[in-house]
């Protein structure tokens, strides 16, 4: 007869009875629950990385990254704009000397419209300077004039772009940025009016010499000391920056 454990060994595949280890039980060992046991254990404080904190590092990157790049394109363009101003200077002086010259001719320094050099005969250049168009200042003024466009823009982009707020902060360097945006505004206003005149005088909106000496000559004494004051300026506002 075999025994109790023999007839469970040979019972378990005819029944589908099988051994198996208990299962953890939190109650009694009739309860149907289980015990699941989390095995992840917290992580010390050092090691602990607050989301928030991360993002407030990448926006404090970008920041210095953009402030860096905005302070490279100022300097490029500050250079540039150094250059363009330093090549302007000599079409300009070109032009008001001209332009004394012209006037000197066509007016003499106070002259009558009978004794003026070019009534005397005595013109500068020779007398083909007193009638027609006067090439060279007309030239030198239109030189001038797209040289100191394209100066003016990059001026613009300097004000737009300043991350150093140079042209509000203190000290000498920021004194002389102030200074010479003064001088920038006198030169500006003083290019505007000598385009208008200039057209005016070339254009005979004043009169002609024939009919309006002195009026045409009050004019185009105008047209000169706007003309210097605008040279004298530009060259100010220049050597500010280069000395």
């Amino acid at each position: 007869m075999p025994t109790g454990l023999a007839a469970l060994l040979l019972a378990t595949p005819v029944f589908g009875l099988q051994l198996q280890a208990p299962t953890l039980m939190p109650g009694p060992w009739f309860s149907p629950e289980v015990v699941t046991v989390d095995a992840t254990l917290p992580l010390p404080e050092l090691l602990q990385v607050d989301a928030a904190d991360g993002e407030g590092e990448t926006d404090t990157a970008d920041a210095d990254r953009a402030y860096a790049a905005a302070v490279r394109q100022r300097m490029e363009t500050g250079q540039i704009h150094r250059a363009l101003g330093i090549a302007t200077w000599f079409p300009m002086t070109f032009t008001v000397i001209m332009g004394m010259i012209q006037y000197y001719n066509l007016y003499g320094f106070g002259a009558g419209q009978n004794d003026n050099p070019c009534a005397t005969g005595s013109a500068v250049i020779g007398q083909d300077q007193c009638w027609g168009t006067p090439w060279p200042h007309l030239i030198g003024a239109a030189a001038t004039t797209a040289m100191y466009s394209v100066t003016l823009s990059f001026s613009i982009g300097l004000l737009l772009n300043d991350p150093n707020e140079v042209l509000t902060g203190r000290g000498t360097f920021s004194d002389r940025m102030r200074a010479h945006a003064v001088l920038a505004i006198v030169h500006l206003a003083g290019m505007l009016a000598q385009t208008v005149i200039g057209i005016g005088l070339a254009n005979n909106w004043f009169g002609d010499r024939a009919n309006d000496y002195s009026t045409m000559q009050t004019v185009a004494g105008i047209h000169q000391a706007i003309g210097w004051t605008t040279w004298g300026a530009y060259t100010a506002a220049g050597l500010l920056m280069l000395l």
